[in-house]
């Protein structure tokens, strides 16, 4: 694929639940990116406090909620296995550049998964700071002897984090659209009853 290739942004979450980080990450992609897709994902290296079903219907309520053109859910994309994300996105868009976004709390993670020197082969990392997770040059030097493409977005993410809201889920924390879904499945210690 040509550099000069259009590029679709691949967004995966755990979505457990999505969080303000989350929208802020998606809105700031939809300004960087025609093509944006995301998809609730179950991740191997955690444990997920809701099922995908679930998850999966919390992130659309927030796709929903952004209104975006360049953006939309894309579940098919979801596997345990970034890799196995990657081929499907291939196969899906052939003429595309792949561009997989993770946090830079999650860069670290990368050379541990599976098969991560063809993750790395297969897209331009790009990694999406956030608030209180700097970006180590040695977590980049990593990935690069991997033989990633490695790119730091430049956007601005607030230091959310879905498993502090799992833990006290404050309204504020959580997108407008996802709350009452929270509420309605008695999800994170929430109740629907009597409100």
């Amino acid at each position: 694929m040509t550099d000069n290739a259009p590029a679709v942004a691949l967004l995966g979450t755990s979505a457990d639940p999505p969080s303000k980080g989350h929208q802020v990450l998606l809105e700031q992609l939809c300004g960087c990116f025609s093509r944006v897709a995301t998809w609730a994902s179950d991740n191997p290296l955690k444990e997920h406090a809701a099922p995908l079903a679930i998850r999966t219907a919390l992130l659309q309520a927030l796709v929903d909620e952004i209104q975006a053109a360049e953006l939309s859910l894309v579940q098919e994309l979801s596997s345990p296995w970034a890799v196995t994300t990657l081929e499907r996105a291939a196969a899906r868009w052939p003429k595309h550049r792949l561009v997989f976004v993770v946090g830079s709390d999650l860069a670290g993670q990368i050379p541990r998964w599976k098969q991560a020197d063809q993750i790395l082969q297969r897209c331009t990392l790009a990694i999406a700071p956030r608030d209180g997770w700097p970006l180590k040059p040695a977590t980049v030097a990593a990935l690069t002897d991997l033989g990633g493409q490695v790119t730091q977005l430049d956007l601005s993410i607030p230091a959310s984090a879905s498993s502090i809201i799992r833990q006290a889920p404050l309204e504020q924390d959580i997108p407008r659209s996802v709350w009452p879904l929270l509420l309605k499945h008695n999800l994170y210690g929430l109740s629907g009853s009597g409100c």
